[in-house]
């Protein structure tokens, strides 16, 4: 018997898992794709926003802001990469500027303490490349950005070392009403028992509600989102997260820095009623594009090397749903968590677990917690000195595996076999960015590839690129 099935293993999914590890209790998280991380939080824009947005007094704007406070802390506890970008909400006329004013009360009301209103001279001393059609610029210097991947995996690698288990391939096909809670069922097959479920499914959170409400009382509206990324040889290009200003489909078409350098660009949006649509299309790609320039001059389109697409778990509601089923005691509901739900999931994590779960009061505290994730510095981004001194202590860091990255085999090998390691080619790629460069795995995926056969011992024919069933080969073309 659990105390707690957390279903979803998401950004939000991990930070309660973390948080469930505190406490003297028997925890398990559900995640029903081949990895965490691998739905809305591996296609987003990675950014941590300053609470400038959100309604006034909505959970939303009180969680943004704690949200983006805590990542401080968890920075150093779990190695989780900050970059301290700020960020910039331009307008281009009189009617934007008025808008843009409307925007600096709602930041006053959100008590956003940092902000500052830019003519265009003064935006361009730092960002040179600024459209020349922009007349003022909202600066918001608390906005950061993160690694998303990264700060869930160290989450979920951190709950796991502190007693969380954790099984992904995992879909929950049933949960029923018990004496003692609930039974889980994964696959149709397994059985789970447990006193509390925590549904943090994103675009399926009303699919799962549905197992245990006759009524749900909120529905998933996927919205869809493209994104170009740019190599990283663009650094310096922009600075800052630049914003247009916001509408109803959300905060439009950005250029956000990203932590190892590159540019992302995007995203546009659009509702569709497909929940697993994450492909790019021609006319969302253009839009992206076209509404870039509106942003910033010359953007070097000619360093793409990769677009993406993503899903937006929106409600039909305006604000997270953090709260007890009205019909199934013991059930809790965490839908609707679109942005600002990457810089709100620390926050999320502790809303729940001690103001609607009151975990404090049913469990003791686990005083064997350690809320410490070691993570070795990354080879590329050392000095030669420095390079030296780590071949010195591990040879195997002087075996370059990803030339673009400068990942080594030892950073590979740690992907592959760390607490919560990946057998995959993008598993390896999310954890140490094998493959993430200019050329996208061209040179490493055989390298890469070549060391899971070794380390996992599994055949040839068993390594997938991502989902269970993605293999990189089917069969054997050249034998005996």
């Amino acid at each position: 018997m659990y105390d707690y099935v957390v279903i979803g293993a998401g950004i939000v999914g991990s930070f309660i898992a973390r948080e469930l590890s505190k406490y003297n209790l028997k925890a398990l998280v559900l995640e029903k794709e081949n990895d965490v991380a691998n739905v809305q939080t591996l296609a987003n824009s990675a950014i941590l926003h300053s609470g400038h947005n959100p309604e006034p007094n909505s959970l939303k704007t009180k969680l943004c802001l704690l949200g983006n406070k805590l990542y401080e802390e968890v920075e150093d506890e779990l190695c989780i990469p900050l970059l301290r970008t700020g960020a910039y909400v331009v307008a281009h006329n009189n009617d934007e500027e008025q808008k843009l004013l409307d925007l600096v009360e709602t930041t006053k009301a959100n008590h956003v303490t940092e902000y500052e209103l830019l003519d265009y001279a003064e935006a361009c001393k730092t960002e040179p490349n600024l459209a020349k059609s922009i007349t003022k610029v909202l600066s918001l210097p608390t906005t950061k950005v993160t690694y998303p991947w990264e700060a869930a995996f160290a989450c979920m690698e951190n709950a796991i070392v502190n007693g969380v288990e954790f099984k992904k391939n995992s879909e929950v096909t049933n949960i029923t009403k018990s004496k003692e809670g609930f039974v889980v069922t994964v696959n149709k097959l397994d059985n789970y028992h447990t006193k509390y479920v925590i549904n943090a499914t994103g675009v399926n959170t009303d699919d799962i509600a549905a197992m245990v409400e006759k009524h749900v009382s909120f529905k998933i509206k996927p919205r869809h989102g493209e994104y170009y990324v740019l190599d990283k040889r663009v650094k310096g290009f922009v600075n800052h997260v630049l914003y247009p200003l916001p509408t109803d489909l959300g905060k439009g078409v950005l250029l956000t820095p990203q932590i190892h350098g590159n540019i992302l660009v995007g995203p546009d949006s659009k509702w569709v009623d497909d929940k697993y649509r994450t492909n790019n299309t021609p006319a969302g790609l253009e839009y992206v594009k076209t509404n870039a320039k509106h942003l910033a001059e010359n953007v070097p389109f000619h360093q793409i090397i990769r677009s993406f697409a993503g899903i937006r778990a929106t409600s039909d509601q305006d604000d997270f749903i953090i709260e007890e089923s009205k019909e199934a005691k013991g059930f809790y509901h965490l839908a609707g968590i679109d942005s600002p739900g990457l810089t709100a999931a620390p926050a999320i994590a502790k809303y729940l677990v001690e103001d609607i779960m009151h975990v404090q009061d049913k469990y003791s505290i686990n005083k064997e917690f350690n809320p410490i994730r070691f993570k070795n510095k990354e080879f590329g981004s050392l000095d030669y000195e420095q390079q030296l001194e780590f071949i010195k202590k591990d040879p195997l860091h002087g075996n370059i595996i990803c030339k673009c990255e400068n990942i080594t085999e030892r950073e590979v090998l740690d992907a592959i076999n760390g607490p919560l390691g990946s057998n995959t080619i993008k598993g390896v790629k999310k954890r140490c960015r094998a493959g993430a460069g200019l050329c996208q795995g061209g040179y490493c995926e055989e390298k890469v590839y070549k060391l899971i056969v070794r380390e996992t011992k599994a055949t040839p024919l068993d390594v997938c690129y991502d989902g269970a069933k993605s293999n990189m080969f089917v069969s054997e073309t050249k034998v005996k």
